[in-house]
């Protein structure tokens, strides 16, 4: 897995947030809670319990924003995951939250 980019390499300004969300896994209907720490339009950097198991594929639901990204994790750094968002759908019916 590719390691985070300088911020001098970037092609998109990242905005520094502060945002609860949830990973959540469709196969086993899994939960993994996450804090959104700067996100763009196309992808977000996602700080996890480094004891945490995170699939390659997920869906981000951010309750704040009332949207669930769909997400592939591009780069993992102890408890630090860079995603790319490759489109949005409603939150799951199974999730309770």
């Amino acid at each position: 897995m590719a390691e985070p980019e300088d911020a001098e390499n970037r092609r998109q300004h990242r905005q520094r947030v502060l945002k609860g969300a949830s990973i959540l896994s469709g196969i086993t209907n899994s939960e993994v809670k996450c804090t959104i720490r700067n996100m763009h339009k196309d992808g977000a950097e996602l700080k996890i319990s480094i004891y945490s198991q995170v699939p390659p594929e997920f869906l981000l639901y951010v309750p704040v924003d009332g949207i669930a990204y769909r997400s592939v994790v591009r780069w993992r750094k102890d408890d630090r995951i860079g995603v790319q968002f490759t489109g949005t759908e409603p939150k799951p019916s199974w999730h309770y939250g």
